[in-house]
This record gives C-alpha cells, sequence and structure tokens, in this order.
C-alpha cells in the first residue's frame, strides 16, 4: 500500500455567476422628446463575505442624450448608480469560508443599458449585467509518494583522448610575446 502527503494550497472553493437586470428613471431639465442613446460607463465593483453570503458593492455612471423642443435642441443628462447586489455560492467539496478567503469578483457582462423610454416627461431605462464570483481559499490536495527512488542516471564526459591532445596541441605557451 501506497504512502499519501497532505498539501496545503490555495484555489478555488466556490465559483457561481448571477445576472441582474434592473429598472431605473431619470428626471430631465428639459421635457425629453426623444432618446438618442444611452451609455454606461466607469464600472467600479469589490466583493465581500457577509456571513454566509457573498455581497457586492458597485457604481457606474449613465448618460442619456436626448432631444427636446420638438426635436430641435438636444442634452445629456448624468447619473451615477451606487448598487449592493447579494450572491450565494456554495463552497465545493466541504471547503470553509474562512476570514481569509479572498473574494474575486469579474464583470462578465458590463452594465448595459437595454431598454429607454419617455413615460410621463420621466425616462425610464433597463441596465443589465453579469458578474461571475470566485472564492479562492485554501484546501488540501491528497498526493501519493513512491517510497523507492529513482535511479540516478551517470553523465559522462563527451571529452575524448584525441579532443585532448588536439587541446594539448594547441598550446602556445609564448602567447603573450
Amino acid at each position: 500500500m501506497g504512502k499519501y502527503r497532505e498539501i496545503v494550497t490555495k484555489a478555488v472553493v466556490g465559483k457561481g455567476k448571477k445576472y441582474f437586470k434592473n429598472k431605473y428613471s431619470l428626471k430631465t431639465e428639459a421635457l425629453p422628446s426623444t432618446v438618442l442613446g444611452c451609455w454606461v460607463i466607469n464600472h467600479k465593483f469589490r466583493g465581500y463575505k457577509t456571513g454566509d453570503r457573498i455581497m457586492v458593492d458597485g457604481s457606474f455612471d449613465v448618460n442619456i442624450w436626448y432631444s427636446y423642443d420638438d426635436d430641435s435642441k438636444t442634452g445629456v443628462v448624468s447619473k451615477t448608480i451606487d448598487y449592493s447586489e447579494v450572491v450565494n455560492i456554495k463552497a465545493k467539496e466541504e471547503a470553509e469560508l474562512s476570514g481569509d478567503t479572498e473574494i474575486i469578483v469579474r464583470a462578465l457582462k458590463q452594465p448595459n443599458c437595454t431598454n429607454v423610454e419617455i413615460k410621463d416627461g420621466i425616462v425610464e431605462y433597463e441596465i443589465e449585467k453579469e458578474l461571475g464570483i470566485e472564492l479562492v481559499g485554501d484546501t488540501k490536495v491528497k498526493i501519493s509518494i513512491e517510497e523507492d527512488e529513482e535511479p540516478w542516471d551517470i553523465i559522462e564526459d563527451e571529452v575524448t583522448e584525441e579532443v585532448d591532445k588536439e587541446i594539448e596541441e594547441a598550446i602556445d605557451e609564448n602567447f603573450i610575446n
């Protein structure tokens, strides 16, 4: 029967992704006629553990370009949206979520405006995003070890007597003169 050793290492102990779709509204300075465009920029976020859940706090800026005065003038309105999302991720293979578990959050799909319309002078829009979360923590790996040591290979010099003779003949003892 072979012997085993346990190696403690950092590894992904939990992984998941979640899709979010949220509705927001925004009041413009002038009564909008048409929405000409919607951009989402400056997405920032961070994840942390709270109890058995992972919280992701973040923010992004929404810029909405619109026309007013019967489509004769344009304006842009900007708004920073803060969010806090709760994500349930189960650890794999009985790994414990300890205080030193590292939480890595990635935007698998950056926030994007999917629908925008004007209702009663208010701009209403939908933002979708997808976040991927990985939990990195300590885990153990068992490996089998061999008791028999592999034999050492013998390393032989490739210098023969002929090579030694050529080197000896090529030496000039008066090379400084």
